[in-house]
């Protein structure tokens, strides 16, 4: 059974295989991806990779809990920023720093999400849903005219897995028919728009 590790060795072993499956499934993809290419490009035997993994797809999932811990490690810290804003610069920063984070390190991180549907766990963005859904109660919190709308949860779900699946798909796209500063602008007036129009209708409800 593999082992988790204990030693800083064992610990920057572990820490080399994951940064090589990166790596590796951005130049080979799922099917050509294998343990041995892993191995290979972090430097160890196959072996030494089987002490802490038990195949490719513990490495994988070892590669989602890393992504999952680099968005929520961008988000925390610019959440008293972001609750602070109007809603379409709040989009818009938040929006970008997303896109920074998946495209750092020649967009290791992009090229995993394109390729998660296919092996991560059904629940993968979770973690991330819910740190989002935080964020939007924080917002309201700031902005306590927010709480006269209606059915906000459901609608911040929608808004915020629409939000970033549809960057994450700009993102891969090799030929976007619009610029990303155009999609940030039109997914922050969206929500600007949606949120205006409810606010309307509860004061001529009121």
């Amino acid at each position: 059974m593999p082992r988790k590790p204990q030693q800083p060795r064992a610990k920057a072993t572990v820490s080399a295989i994951v940064e090589a499956g990166f790596i590796s499934l951005a130049e080979n993809g799922i099917e050509g991806t294998t343990t041995r290419h892993i191995a290979d490009l972090a430097g160890v035997s196959v072996g030494s990779l089987y002490e802490y993994f038990a195949n490719k797809e513990a490495v994988f999932d070892a590669m989602h809990r890393h992504v999952v811990a680099e968005v929520i490690d961008m988000v925390r810290p610019l959440t008293p920023q972001l609750v602070r804003l109007e809603i379409r610069p709040m989009i818009a920063e938040l929006l970008q720093r997303f896109r920074e984070l998946l495209e750092r390190d020649q967009g290791r991180y992009l090229r995993y999400l394109s390729y998660a549907a296919y092996f991560a766990p059904r629940d993968y963005m979770e973690p991330i849903n819910r740190l989002l859904m935080n964020l939007l109660m924080q917002y309201v919190m700031h902005h306590p005219q927010l709480v006269r709308l209606g059915n906000l949860p459901a609608m911040g779900f929608i808004m915020i897995n629409g939000g970033v699946f549809t960057v994450i798909r700009y993102l891969t796209d090799p030929n976007p028919t619009v610029s990303f500063d155009d999609l940030v602008s039109g997914l922050g007036d969206m929500v600007a728009h949606f949120v205006e129009g409810e606010l309307r209708k509860e004061q001529g409800a009121g």
